[in-house]
Parts: C-alpha cells; sequence; structure tokens
C-alpha cells in the first residue's frame, strides 16, 4: 500500500470511528467520499491497486458485510465503510481486513459486555447467531437489551492491522 492511499484510508477511519462512536452513526458523505478517494487514487496511480481492484474491493467489502446488516449485528454504515476499505486495499486485502474486524469486533463486544454486566447474557445469545437468526436479530435490536456498540471502531482497528501486517512499502 503506498504511503498517500495509507494516510487517507486512516484519516477516513479515524473520522468513522469519532462519529459512530458519538452519534451510533457513519454518514454516507464520509462513505461515499473515501469511496470516490479510493478510485482516485487508483485512476492516479497513488493507490494501492488498479481501478479494477478497487470496483471489486468495494463490491467485496459490501458483501462480507452485508450478511451482518441483514441478521442486524451491523448497520448499514458499517457495510458501506468496509465497502470503502474494500475501494483502497482491492478484493484480497480487504478479506483479511474484514477478518481482522471481526476479532476486533469480538474483543471489543466481550469489553462492552463486561463493562455493562451482560458477558454471560452475551456469551448464551452468540449461538443463536447461527441457530436462529431471526431471533438473534430481535435480541441484537431488542434497547432493553443493550446489545448494540459502535462497530466503526473494530472496522478501523482490523482494517488498519490488516493493512500493516500485509504492507510492501
Amino acid at each position: 500500500m503506498t504511503l498517500t492511499s495509507l494516510v487517507v484510508l486512516a484519516a477516513g477511519l479515524a473520522v468513522a470511528v469519532v462519529t459512530d462512536t458519538r452519534s451510533r452513526r457513519i454518514p454516507n458523505w464520509l462513505t461515499g467520499s473515501m469511496m470516490v478517494a479510493a478510485l482516485a487514487l487508483a485512476f492516479a496511480g497513488l493507490g494501492a491497486v488498479t481501478p479494477g481492484r478497487a470496483a471489486l474491493g468495494i463490491g467485496a467489502g459490501l458483501l462480507l458485510m452485508l450478511p451482518g446488516h441483514i441478521i442486524g449485528a451491523t448497520g448499514a454504515g458499517d457495510v458501506k465503510l468496509m465497502a470503502a476499505v474494500g475501494g483502497f486495499v482491492g478484493p484480497a486485502l480487504v478479506l483479511n481486513a474484514f477478518l481482522g474486524t471481526a476479532l476486533a469486533g469480538g474483543v471489543f463486544a466481550v469489553a462492552v459486555a463486561m463493562r455493562r454486566g451482560r458477558l454471560l447474557d452475551t456469551i448464551a445469545g452468540t449461538g443463536q447467531l447461527v441457530t436462529a437468526p431471526s431471533a438473534a436479530k430481535a435480541e441484537i435490536e431488542a434497547p432493553a437489551r443493550a446489545n448494540r456498540f459502535a462497530y466503526g471502531p473494530a472496522i478501523a482497528v482490523g482494517s488498519l492491522l490488516a493493512v500493516l501486517f500485509t504492507a510492501t512499502w
């Protein structure tokens, strides 16, 4: 990854973390701007991937995060943020970024559950994501259960770690 694309990606992810943490939303203007920036860098030859690979990365990032959104585990902004990451890194590395994000999200989920005094309930309900996804969606979204948390930080940490661990400067 080029230094230019890393700086632009990190800046976009930093804004996403701040806005998601404060408002629990990742705005379309941000994710859209990040995708445009990734494509512009690719076309200018300053990105880590070709324009075609950037476009494929956007699609791959979108497809990887979409199932989590469908079951209610992530928001639409999270899906679009991972798509934007894909534009910077391409389809191959976006899978690593997604896996890093899942690991970071798991660590953050445990920390949030512990802080909220809900660790045992959270662990017990985790199996529902696979065995009864429709019931899991209702549980995840129930305000009284306090299950939701900003996922933008997990996307930022997982994506940047994936980029840094595979960097070829």
